[in-house]
């Protein structure tokens, strides 16, 4: 493990992921400095959390004089790369890291890395599920990343031995200069293009997750995608496919053959379980199902371990969750869906009269063609948020006769949901399925759940 002893270390952003980096650090003998552009007011609780630790902190500005003592600059994932203080770093050539790869620095054994642009959360969940069948103490299993805990908190208890699983963001991946022993890329769509400005660079963010590793290491792509199978150029080790068909270059993974999931390990094919079995609704969910069992297949799970975790697993926290029925209305919480293409596939779960709940920020992302789909599935669309008039604009005038049959837009979540109480009637689905992220109203997607959760079970 790296020595930090007294590295002048300045960690930019003090959420989640900068609290627990500035924890390890600080408790490794680094000199840390937390610095975040809120002011002081705003930042009780995380004060209050580092309090114990012996952090300086920087708040309500970035000045560039911080990095005039720094060894190295941590960027936690939320913190836009157009900051002229991280411009500045790089001008000066100060090294970039973040929580990730210190955490991947720190610890012996096998890391299991997953990305995307959608089904990441589900995907590792069910891996972790899987994995946890099939070990015995004292082996463990850690699931975090960018989901859960940040698991930099744990270095010290992590085993060789254990099993540790990562979700991985485009916005952590492009910091790293480390790639997980076994790196899937479920698939590649348009996302955080406010953040990446071009598909071709968030693909290439994403593309890091493979480009580190070695002849040892294991490639999962899914052969269906075109953005993650294009990336088979990046592959140094072994490769496992995923797909509803089998891979026709006959490379080993996992496929649907009939109504059951199957696994062609190289040799032989072997039954993992029926579709019938699976509680998650949707084609897209289906598909990743197929990739956690490819995964799996790749880490050295047995088939019966991947099929108990996925049997009795209903779906994680605000990915479709259900939240109550009232006067024969169904309400749905899908607030992890923060880009238009999570919303179309969670449409596509669905065959019952619709009322939806679109809006939040923009990510500099098309809204055409769920605006398409809404023409076809929706019944009542409820706008709220700052991406309201974009989403209206592109959704366009409404026609007598023709879905969607009405349009408001709402000012908060809160009245959306409201109005959204209104306008459905028994029979049928309201469904929060945002499209665009929290940042305009919420600390995040959970705290956007959670709040949706709340509200709809004081419905009366």
């Amino acid at each position: 493990m790296k020595n930090w002893n007294q590295q002048r270390i300045l960690i930019l952003g003090a959420a989640r992921q900068g609290l627990a980096l500035a924890r390890f650090l600080s408790g490794k003998g680094a000199v840390v400095t937390l610095n975040d552009n809120r002011p002081a007011e705003e930042m009780t609780a995380a004060l209050d959390a580092l309090k114990e630790y012996p952090v300086n902190w920087v708040l309500g500005e970035h000045p560039l004089a911080l990095l005039d003592s720094m060894d190295l600059v941590c960027i936690s994932g939320g913190v836009p790369l157009t900051l002229p203080i991280i411009v500045e770093a790089r001008r000066r050539g100060l090294p970039i890291s973040n929580d990730s790869q210190i955490f991947m620095e720190s610890i012996s054994g096998k890391v299991i890395g997953i990305t995307g642009s959608a089904g990441k959360t589900t995907t590792t969940t069910l891996i972790g599920r899987m994995a946890e069948a099939a070990v015995k103490a004292p082996r463990r299993v850690w699931v975090g990343g960018n989901i859960g805990l940040p698991l930099i908190d744990h270095v010290d208890e992590i085993q060789p031995d254990d099993i540790v699983i990562l979700e991985l963001s485009s916005f952590q991946l492009e910091q790293m200069t480390l790639s997980p022993d076994i790196a899937a890329v479920l698939n590649i769509t348009p996302n955080h293009l406010d953040r990446h400005g071009t598909l071709e660079a968030y693909t290439a963010a994403k593309a890091r997750i493979l480009d580190y590793q070695d002849e040892t290491d294991t490639a999962v792509l899914g052969h269906e995608d075109p953005g993650s199978w294009g990336l088979t150029g990046h592959v140094r080790g072994k490769l496992v496919t995923f797909g509803f068909d089998r891979s026709r270059s006959g490379l080993r993974g996992t496929y649907l053959e009939g109504s059951d999931i199957v696994l062609f390990n190289g040799e032989r094919t072997q039954k993992i379980l029926p579709t019938n079995q699976i509680l998650l609704r949707g084609r897209h969910n289906l598909l990743n199902v197929l990739a956690a069992c490819a995964i799996a297949f790749a880490a050295g799970l047995p088939v019966e371990a991947m099929a108990a975790g996925v049997e009795g697993f209903a779906g994680v926290p605000h990915r479709l969750e259900y939240v109550r029925e009232l006067h024969g209305v169904k309400w749905y919480n899908d607030s992890i869906a923060t880009a238009p293409e999570r919303t179309m596939a969670a449409l596509r779960s669905f065959r019952e009269p619709m009322v939806l709940l679109l809006g939040g920020r923009d990510k500099d992302l098309p809204w055409e063609g769920l605006a398409s789909l809404v023409h076809q599935q929706v019944d009542h669309v409820i706008l709220f948020g700052e991406a309201a008039p974009k989403i209206e604009a592109a959704i366009g005038s409404l026609h007598n006769g023709s879905r969607p049959y009405t349009l408001q837009v709402c000012n908060g979540l809160q009245n959306a949901i409201q109005a959204a109480h209104q306008v459905a009637e028994a029979g049928d689905v309201v469904l929060l399925s945002p499209g665009g992220t929290s940042f305009d109203e919420f600390n995040d997607f959970e705290e956007r759940g959670e709040q949706f959760r709340l509200w709809v079970k004081q419905l009366t």
